[in-house]
């Protein structure tokens, strides 16, 4: 098999250099993280959320998390792949070595890492692509269009709910439509008068259930198949995904969190080994103060995996 011709220890330093960057992010996000604990009905998640998914600086760096995330992938099997055709007859007595036991695992964690992403992707990231159906929510001002509210008090006047006004409309509709035909306006605007109602069983139903949050400002919970209602009847609704009650309801269930929890074991076994690598393969290291690296890892990779665990484990004991 031919490879490109690029030197292993470039390929070694875009590596580390990608795994820094990783590194880096892997704080930000866990830190992110402990919002979902806040017991404030998920407006600091909530916001912080919105922001990610609205700014565009934040969408550019998404893109290019995903292909630092791609390249390192890449890279890195790159570099065993021909690590391994370089000697492909094996030592016949295994070789006494230092390397810490955690590197020998560096590649099997790191695919293990990239399926459990894509599983984690599916949980959440997919979701604002619109590939993954999920729990949306959506700003209780944006679904105060003159229509909807003319509706309203229209029927209030009538002395009847929406529905029941709409029936009745309907039903003269049919009658009319016997003796003298079909009118396709009077259709069209029974039709839109039902995706109007579509609007304000949303509300209803959210109010009943509990799910207008934040001082009355959000509507939360809210399906597919409301979005979809939404999307048609008021375009410029926006709604979006609920990620912390999505997060709150996922690790409300054992087996999520289980897995979840060996997911982050996994983390930990390549954090591990990734911090101190990154300094010996940049050229960073020294004798003199290789212990105080050593020690900086062993605190990053178990405040990080920590800071990750707390959030499925605090809030399936319900806290």
């Amino acid at each position: 098999m031919d490879l490109p011709k690029i030197h292993s220890i470039t390929k070694k330093i875009l590596v580390a250099l990608l795994g820094g960057f990783l590194l880096l992010f892997l704080l930000f996000h866990a830190t992110a993280n402990l919002f979902i604990l806040r017991h404030d009905e998920g407006a600091w998640y909530s916001a912080f959320c919105h922001f990610m998914g609205t700014n565009w600086i934040v969408k550019i760096f998404e893109i290019v998390l995903l292909g630092v995330i791609v390249l390192h992938i890449l890279l890195t099997l790159w570099l065993a792949l021909t690590n391994r055709l370089a000697r492909p007859t094996r030592y016949h007595q295994a070789q006494k070595s230092k390397t810490h036991s955690t590197s020998k695992l560096m590649v099997w964690s790191g695919i293990l890492i990239f399926v459990c992403l894509i599983i984690h992707f599916c949980d959440f990231y997919f979701v604002k692509l619109g590939w993954v159906k999920g729990e949306y929510m959506v700003k209780t001002e944006k679904l105060q269009s003159q229509e909807i509210m003319g509706l309203v008090q229209y029927s209030q006047q009538m002395g009847m709910t929406p529905e029941e006004m709409i029936d009745e409309l309907e039903a003269k509709s049919a009658m009319y439509a016997d003796e003298n035909g079909d009118n396709d306006e009077v259709a069209q605007y029974i039709s839109n008068m039902r995706d109007q109602l579509g609007v304000i069983n949303i509300v209803q139903r959210a109010s009943e259930e509990g799910n207008i949050t934040g001082d009355g400002q959000w509507i939360r919970h809210l399906t597919y198949d409301e979005r979809q209602t939404l999307k048609r009847v008021l375009p410029e609704s926006d709604s979006e995904p609920d990620f912390y009650y999505m997060a709150r309801e996922k690790f409300s269930h054992w087996h999520i969190v289980l897995g979840y929890l060996i997911f982050f074991f996994v983390i930990f076994m390549h954090l591990r080994h990734a911090f101190p690598s990154a300094f010996q393969t940049l050229g960073l290291n020294n004798y003199k103060y290789n212990n105080i690296i050593e020690v900086l890892g062993k605190l990053y990779t178990w405040l990080v995996v920590l800071m990750f665990a707390a959030v499925p484990i605090l809030v399936y004991l319900g806290l």
